[in-house]
């Protein structure tokens, strides 16, 4: 599985906004973006406007980091929401809100998507009680996904229960279910459902439509 492997906090600087790529730090005002909020390298305070272009490729980058996506992953997911009906951008949103990495995620399994990454490759993820070791795995309204009782018995996992009640991460869209550890996919979420996406999606379908 291809993926970045380098320091996520640069990624943060560079996008210029929390791209949430590291939980615990961010919540306790330890992530260097609070303290350093402007690009990596000498010059980054003094660069000048940025083109219409750039803000596109900007938008672009943002959203495959916040998802963890590579360039040719992400484009397919631009032609599939091509192809359907509705506003482009919000389809596109959807089809990785759908993702398995990202509903982990959402449902207060993991503290990060990459957290929900490496407990899936490792076999650690269940959807409908069979084991799915694939992060882009499209979950379906009404699936039901949890993680192994192995890490759910660990120490990690208790920490990361511990953050999830005191950040009030869990989306509302899917219903967890604290005494069998489980969560359910309960609707495909609306763009008003996504607010902490800072990310203009638009100006990534100007990008791709050139």
């Amino acid at each position: 599985m291809a993926r970045y492997t380098g320091p996520v906090d640069r990624l943060c600087r560079r996008e210029g906004k929390n791209l949430h790529l590291k939980g615990e730090r961010y919540h306790k005002g330890k992530c260097p973006w609070l303290k350093r909020p402007f690009p990596p390298g000498a010059s980054a305070q003094s660069r000048t406007k940025q083109s219409p272009y750039a803000n596109q490729l900007r938008e672009k980058q943002s959203l495959k980091r916040i998802y963890g996506v590579l360039e040719r992953q992400f484009i397919r997911y631009y032609k599939k929401a091509d192809r359907f009906r509705g506003v482009t951008g919000e389809v596109m949103l959807q089809l990785l809100e759908q993702r398995l990495d990202n509903v982990l995620y959402r449902a207060g399994l993991a503290a990060t998507r990459a957290q929900a990454r490496q407990l899936i490759v490792h076999g650690h993820a269940r959807v409908n009680g069979q084991k799915v070791d694939r992060p882009s795995y499209q979950v379906r309204v009404g699936d039901q996904v949890s993680i192994s009782d192995k890490v759910r018995s660990g120490k990690v996992y208790g920490e990361t229960a511990a953050l999830i009640e005191k950040t009030g991460q869990r989306a509302s869209w899917i219903e967890f279910n604290p005494d069998a550890g489980t969560a359910q996919f309960l609707r495909i979420p609306s763009r008003e459902d996504l607010a902490d996406i800072e990310v203009n999606e638009q100006l990534i379908v100007e990008l791709y439509s050139r």
